[in-house]
């Protein structure tokens, strides 16, 4: 199985915060999860951590390489840019991963999100997102037991699967 690509700056184990959701699900395909993972207006329909999405510079309504984008989770209003853009393609692979930011100073929160999706044998297809955080607020979330950031990625998670069995 494929691994996340990660920036200097993000690598697990030397950072703030780090977690990591992965599903494996029968049934479905790389192309049947891409177009709601990769279009953020459909975010909040499957996912109620995410609101208000919008794109900059008259970009959207997918994601693509470069294009800077915003939303809110977690309480964060994260300013976006998408970093990794590679849609799916029989035999490789999808990926996505975003640099976002939010606060200043000593509330700034860095993080890289990453998002992988493959196809496996047997009709199954794997949906793994992991998540690299720097900053004050990455060191508070990571001492909070439970993780608000395991649970919360395990509801997109959850939402997406869902979302994309209905669509199908």
């Amino acid at each position: 199985m494929s691994d996340i690509i990660w920036p200097e700056g993000f690598v697990p184990g030397f950072t703030d915060n780090f977690c990591s959701n992965e599903v494996i699900i029968a049934g479905l395909s790389t192309k049947d999860i891409w177009p709601l993972l990769n279009t953020p207006a459909l975010w909040p329909t499957y996912y109620e951590n995410s609101a208000n999405p919008h794109f900059y510079d008259d970009k959207g309504p997918e994601l693509e390489n470069n294009v800077r984008f915003y939303f809110e989770t977690f309480g964060f209003p994260v300013e976006s840019q998408c970093v990794e853009h590679v849609a799916p393609i029989e035999g490789q692979p999808a990926r996505l991963a975003w640099h976002g930011w939010a606060g200043e100073g000593e509330t700034r929160l860095d993080v890289h999100h990453a998002w992988l999706i493959e196809d496996l044998a047997g009709g199954r297809v794997r949906i793994l997102t992991q998540e690299a955080q720097n900053g004050n607020p990455a060191k508070k979330l990571a001492a909070t037991t439970p993780n608000p950031m395991i649970n919360g990625h395990q509801q997109w998670l959850d939402g997406l699967v869902k979302a994309a069995r209905k669509a199908k």
